[in-house]
């Protein structure tokens, strides 16, 4: 048996680094979810959602105003 300190020194290897967008977005999400009290999986749809609102045209509003506007006759 070895005792730990006359064990030889071996240099520590650095851990993989990830992007720094990766690192910003689970740094986003573990923001949102202390914020809305949600679990990861909750913040992934939040998300998702989020993004796919902002991919669709503007539709939305064309169908909830009309293009013209008329006061009456």
């Amino acid at each position: 048996m070895r005792w730990p300190w006359k064990q030889q020194a071996r240099p520590i290897e650095p851990r993989p680094v990830a992007s720094i967008r990766a690192q910003e977005l689970e740094t986003a999400k573990e923001i949102l979810a202390e914020v809305f009290h949600a679990r990861p999986g909750e913040v992934e749809e939040m998300i998702k959602s989020r993004l796919e609102e902002r991919s669709r045209p503007e539709k939305r509003e064309v169908e909830l105003w009309p293009a013209t506007f008329c006061l009456g006759e």
